[in-house]
């Protein structure tokens, strides 16, 4: 459990979050210099709020008017930095018993074994790969027994294939960690597999805050729909009570119910589409290809508008075959259930 409720004045913005998340497996999504790092380095004492107060699994960390302050060492906070911050002049086996007393070495062998580095135990980093040093850093927080693991951007100097590959390891030792996890990445992709509860930021306030699936779902705002992978947003006016026009689009849209009032954007995931051959229905869009880009399991088609910007369609295997015998549609549908409202 994670309670924050902290103010830093950083160089372009003050932080301000104020927030309380009963889950253990908590996500931080933001853009580049949102103020997600700052959180972390505050929740392992690196760093100080200007005021507020800091809590984790019920353990008051700070507290500016209570004057509390636990130190670093004593936070027993495990954190796992980008680089992973290996000692280059050291083995695998020396940086991850480094600091710790004989009798806490006794554990050395079996994380050597469960994180598969028995073989290059007396390797220097720089003759590891990067999903050994990604597991070297794993055990080196591990056998310190932390009550609760910090993740910043852990994974992303990784290829495709091992980051998947870690954070499918990852999965699994979270699975016997009962303190908590906590994550800060661009990966829209780690935080929707390995986190239970997120949290959006920008420009250091909460945009967004509770179940990742949900808010993957239903954004709700511009920037979660961004973060979270839509690819297709448009700012709108309203035409009528159910009809509103996508203004970057130049595309109207119509609706079965009352549209909130508090709007001010509309998403569509670039999935979402459905091809038509025949001008039936509502909510269509005219089928003018600008581009294609052909990839190995997909396309994307990018479609002209009558406004300022594009529309992006990612066409999987099965239209894709539909395509091949159909030929191109001549517009693409979207049903109403699947634009996303966004303010």
């Amino acid at each position: 459990m994670l309670e924050l409720n902290i103010k830093k004045k950083l160089n372009n913005f003050t932080l301000d979050i104020e927030c309380k998340l009963e889950s253990n497996r908590i996500g931080i999504l933001g853009g580049s210099g949102a103020g997600k790092s700052m959180i972390l380095k505050m929740l392992a004492g690196i760093e100080k709020p200007d005021t507020g107060y800091i809590k984790l699994d019920d353990q008051l960390l700070f507290d500016s008017e209570k004057k509390t302050d636990i130190k670093p060492k004593d936070r027993h906070i495990g954190y796992c930095f980008q680089n992973y911050a290996l000692f280059p002049n050291l083995t695998v086996y020396e940086n991850i018993v480094i600091g710790l007393g004989k009798s806490e070495r006794a554990d050395a062998d079996k994380f050597l074994e469960k994180f598969e580095l028995t073989k290059i135990k007396d390797s220097k980093p720089n003759k590891i790969s990067g999903g050994q040093a990604a597991r070297v850093a794993m055990a080196r927080i591990l056998i310190r027994k932390p009550k609760a693991l910090l993740f910043d951007e852990a994974f992303s100097a990784l290829d495709i294939y091992l980051r998947d590959h870690i954070q499918e390891e990852i999965a699994q030792i979270l699975k016997d960690f009962e303190g908590s996890a906590i994550f800060v990445s661009h990966s829209r992709d780690e935080v929707y597999r390995l986190c239970d509860s997120t949290m959006v930021i920008d420009a250091g306030k909460i945009s967004n805050l509770g179940n990742t699936k949900k808010i993957f779902k239903y954004p709700e705002t511009k920037i979660t729909a961004i973060l979270t992978g839509c690819k297709n947003i448009s700012d709108i006016r309203y035409i009528s009570d159910n009809t509103i026009e996508a203004i970057d689009w130049g595309i109207k849209f119509h609706f079965s119910k009352e549209l909130p009032k508090d709007i001010n954007a509309i998403g569509i995931r670039a999935h979402e589409f459905v091809p038509v051959w025949e001008e039936t229905g509502t909510n269509l869009i005219e089928f003018k290809l600008k581009s294609r880009a052909k990839l190995p399991f997909e396309d994307n088609y990018y479609l002209h508008t009558n406004g300022s910007s594009d529309i992006t369609w990612l066409v999987q295997k099965d239209i894709k075959e539909k395509i091949d015998s159909r030929g191109l549609p001549k517009f693409l549908q979207i049903d109403e259930e699947n634009i996303l409202l966004l303010k």
